[in-house]
């Protein structure tokens, strides 16, 4: 909860550089245009039909989601579901937002989750119903971690109630695609039909 209040109250400064910016305006003009500049790409994930990152995680991207996860800087959560949403529009009709869940003890030590925030921004921009559905349990942490081993063991999601037939998974970065792959299997064997993906950020 203070960290909501913070994010209303303090000084407009952009999320990506940290310089001035407009009043109600989460990037500067020069982030922005760097935001508008990164071009989506698609992603192999296990158990999803298809996944898209709405930009490399590097730049202007892997900044936004340090601001958002680390600083609280939650109004960055907007332009992130305006770029997944623009990389992602046409294929979406039908489909309930999930987004991924956190480990608890993130949750708790973070005060709000980065995914959830990026999700209900999608949400109020396209009109799509957001379902959550997910939740994690706590286990080994993910970063660090090689790959292989990540893959090999990936967190632990279950699903709360039955699942959406057409969900899209929603999350701010995906790296090896171990947390996406957990969340997907859990919605299959909660009765989705078809599962997508969706980051704002992604690793190539």
């Amino acid at each position: 909860m203070l960290r909501h209040a913070w994010a209303l109250l303090a000084p407009p400064l952009c999320g990506g550089c940290a310089g001035p910016t407009s009043a109600g305006a989460a990037l500067c003009r020069t982030c922005a245009t760097a935001l508008e500049r990164a071009t989506p790409f698609a992603l192999t994930v296990p158990a999803a039909d298809w996944t898209v990152a709405a930009a490399p995680y590097d730049g202007i991207a892997r900044t936004m989601v340090t601001a958002l996860k680390f600083r609280g800087r939650l109004t960055v959560a907007e332009p992130m579901a305006a770029a997944i949403a623009d990389a992602s529009a046409t294929r979406l009709d039908g489909h309930a937002l999930v987004p991924v869940p956190p480990a608890p003890r993130r949750r708790r030590r973070r005060g709000f989750d980065a995914a959830d925030e990026i999700t209900k921004a999608m949400a109020r921009r396209t009109g799509l119903p957001l379902f959550r559905c997910l939740v994690g349990a706590t286990g080994p942490r993910q970063v660090g971690r090689p790959r292989r081993e990540r893959l090999a063991s990936p967190p632990r999601v279950r699903a709360t109630r039955p699942a959406p037939p057409k969900a899209v998974l929603v999350d701010d970065v995906v790296t090896t695609g171990a947390t996406l792959m957990a969340c997907a299997t859990a919605l299959r064997a909660a009765g989705a039909r078809e599962v997508c993906a969706l980051a704002f950020a992604g690793a190539k």
